[in-house]
């Protein structure tokens, strides 16, 4: 079975390179201000940007997408104008009534993170599978945190098992090089979201990391 990975946070065009030569299926770019991987939208289109062009120089198939948490339109129409993604995530709690707006204004392929503590939590994705092109499980963060993901929380891969998803997922939620192997057994997930697993301090990705990240994915 081939997993499909995103790496997830990317700051530098060395982090997008070292992504795409190890065949990272999909970067992420963050726009939200509290977040230390946060990038305004003139960087973000510049890095998008140098990784598309460096995609098709090595032949590659990475797709970029840009990360976002309850935007409102104007933000998603500066996203669309300047930064051109390949698909945009959304990462906060927008509704489904949201998302589907989202998808008929702009009509870009969307991807909606689900936030899981339980059984119920990933049950609660069904409305949004009409909507969007993937689906991404993270683990719901502390009460006290202050992002919505990245923050390196886990949760209990088996919830997974057995998800009748009739969109393709990815599985996100503090995973590392070392217990991706076991994650992707747990839940059998067929892609998976890296972040902070993959840093050496919060919005510092490592390059090593990142390799040995992709290459334990390649061996399942």
């Amino acid at each position: 079975m081939t997993i499909k990975a995103k790496i997830c946070g990317i700051t530098d065009d060395d982090s997008a390179r070292i992504a795409i030569d190890d065949s990272a299926g999909m970067l992420g770019f963050i726009s939200f201000p509290k977040s230390p991987r946060h990038l305004d939208l003139d960087r973000m289109a510049q890095l998008i940007a140098n990784a598309t062009s460096y995609t098709a120089h090595v032949n590659k198939k990475t797709q970029c997408v840009s990360v976002v948490v309850d935007p409102d339109d104007a933000l998603l129409e500066a996203l669309m104008q300047k930064v051109r993604p390949d698909l945009i995530q959304l990462h906060g709690h927008e509704s489904p009534e949201r998302v589907r707006h989202i998808r008929a204004r702009f009509g870009i392929p969307l991807i909606k993170a689900i936030s899981v503590e339980s059984r119920a939590d990933v049950l609660a994705a069904a409305p949004y599978e009409d909507v969007v092109e993937h689906l991404l499980f993270d683990a719901k963060p502390p009460k006290d945190a202050t992002l919505p993901g990245g923050v390196g929380a886990r949760f209990d891969w088996t919830l997974m098992e057995g998800y009748p998803s009739s969109r393709p997922w990815l599985l996100a939620g503090g995973l590392t090089p070392w217990n991706v192997a076991e994650a992707v057994s747990q839940s059998k997930a067929k892609m998976v979201d890296v972040s902070s697993g993959v840093e050496r301090a919060p919005g510092l990705k490592d390059a090593a990391l990142i390799s040995q990240f992709l290459k334990a994915v390649k061996e399942l």
